[in-house]
């Protein structure tokens, strides 16, 4: 009888056992608050351990709804989730009038014998998404759109996911101004963001080449020999699945169009996130364009005064955006009013599981912080960290903010929850505080390519249709290098400052 090989269970199943396994951790860990500002910020003398708050299975249960709606201790993840939605309505209008099928028909031809140049050139791409804004759930409209062209020149869909996911993440990790990660976190100890920013771009050379190098090595072994792929026995499955068109008609007039707008649609997107005013006082420009055009009569109104300039946007803002586009490039396409409306259903069917993975990854926070362990965690962690050479104190913080990246997935509220006690420690062992925000985003950064608490990443690799497991295999040897990197880094920076 031939024995039956263990399998990954799937991202639900996952993140479900994980959510039970943090509901059980509430039953051990005492429960513990900090006390906080009017600003929210924590006072880092303050923590006290409270009465203990034990999930059951009612909690768990609800967990996966809670951290979809949010509650009074954790924010929602229904904003994500509905742009999530959205995009695969958008990109089911798109699909619908061709224009994508041609798109990447036109790609595929122009880049015969050297698609591997697409490799380096959209990473790097993505890196300066990740380490301007923490470019993270908004990568999500571009696996649909990428893996059908990565696919066509003879890669596998690992290969397209680590374009996009590590792309944006290696640039993440290395966060040179993004206001989320090294906004949030320079904030909270009173330090401008500019600090530290030459160590950051350090970073940022050093963990986007090596992951560039990386993927074109793994994609040159694919392309060179398909049985070499990691998913090898699913590359079939993969090309009938995604609809790889060996022989595409010449792009119409009209799809040109559409094109266009697809393409101009996350250009307005990419700008709308950047946060111009906070990168640069003087950069105004959005901001005099909107309040200007709110002073037209009539138009102002017409147009809606209540309406942000770009830069202020965020998930309502984008969703917007894509809603609105759909229905403009169904209107320029010529389609009837019931193949908008179908299209656009059948497209956000595709992602409908995607958009469930994000709130139940959401749901783990939400019994961290209802069952109060989240404040002690970070109360031991303080407590181990104090009184170390400043060497030794900049990697262990490093080492710290491992495992709290996997349990507060969240770059921002991590920052807001941990900064005022971590960053509130390194003058007493002469560390500069640049350099705890350093070693934070970088943890963060790299735990975030690997926990399947990201629901950035779950989401990825369930569009792509690539086990957990595999991409585990796939990313270890990377991680190891990027963690022996930022350990060098952040040693010499704290030996230099």
């Amino acid at each position: 009888m031939k024995k039956k090989s263990f399998k990954m269970p799937s991202a639900f199943t996952v993140l479900f056992l994980i959510i039970i396994f943090v509901a059980a951790l509430t039953w051990i860990i005492p429960a513990g608050q900090y006390q906080t500002d009017k600003a929210g910020n924590i006072d880092a003398t303050s923590y006290e351990q409270i009465d203990q708050q034990p999930q059951g299975l009612w909690d768990v249960a609800t967990a996966p709804i809670n951290g979809m709606i949010g509650t009074e201790t954790t924010d929602g993840a229904i904003s994500v989730s509905l742009f999530i939605i959205v995009i695969g309505g958008f990109l089911g209008v798109v699909q619908r009038t061709g224009a994508i099928d041609a798109g990447i028909g036109g790609v595929v031809k122009k880049s015969k014998g050297k698609e591997k140049r697409l490799i380096p050139i959209l990473m790097l791409i993505f890196a300066l998404g990740g380490t301007t804004y923490g470019m993270a759930e908004e990568t999500m409209a571009f696996y649909p759109l990428l893996i059908p062209v990565i696919i066509a020149a003879g890669f596998d869909t690992l290969t397209a996911v680590s374009i996009i996911f590590l792309g944006a993440g290696a640039g993440t990790l290395a966060s040179t101004v993004n206001p989320f990660a090294t906004g949030v976190a320079s904030q909270s100890l009173g330090i401008s963001i500019g600090d530290g920013i030459f160590t950051r771009l350090i970073l940022f050379i050093l963990c986007v080449g090596i992951s560039i190098i990386y993927v074109y090595r793994y994609a040159s072994k694919v392309e060179k020999d398909p049985s070499k792929s990691l998913i090898a026995d699913q590359m079939p499955e993969h090309r009938k699945h995604f609809a790889v068109v060996e022989d595409v008609p010449t792009t119409t007039r009209k799809q040109k169009i559409v094109l266009w707008i697809f393409c101009l649609s996350f250009v307005v997107m990419i700008t709308s996130l950047i946060p111009w005013t906070q990168l640069n006082s003087s950069w105004t420009i959005f901001e005099t364009i909107n309040s200007n055009i709110k002073e037209i009569p009539f138009l102002g109104d017409f147009l809606g005064q209540s309406s942000l300039p770009l830069g202020d946007w965020y998930f309502t803002e984008i969703t917007m955006l894509f809603l609105v586009m759909s229905i403009v490039i169904g209107v320029v396409a010529r389609m009837k009013e019931t193949e908008i409306v179908d299209s656009f259903i059948e497209g956000a069917k595709d992602l409908l599981s995607v958009a469930l993975i994000v709130g139940l990854a959401r749901g783990i926070q939400v019994i961290m912080n209802d069952g109060m362990i989240t404040d002690s965690v970070l109360h031991w962690g303080a407590d181990a960290l104090s009184g170390l050479q400043p060497a030794v104190f900049s990697v262990l913080t490093f080492v710290f903010y491992l495992p709290m990246s996997f349990l507060i997935p969240s770059t921002s509220g991590l920052a807001s929850a941990t900064m005022p006690i971590i960053g509130g420690l390194a003058p007493f062992v002469d560390v500069p505080q640049h350099i705890v925000v350093t070693a934070y985003q970088s943890a963060s950064g790299i735990v975030n390519l690997i926990t399947p608490t990201s629901a950035v990443l779950m989401g990825a690799l369930a569009i792509a249709k690539v086990n957990y497991g595999t991409w585990l295999k796939f990313v270890g040897k990377l991680i190891a290098i990027l963690i022996a990197i930022n350990v060098v880094v952040l040693v010499l920076a704290t030996m230099i400052s």
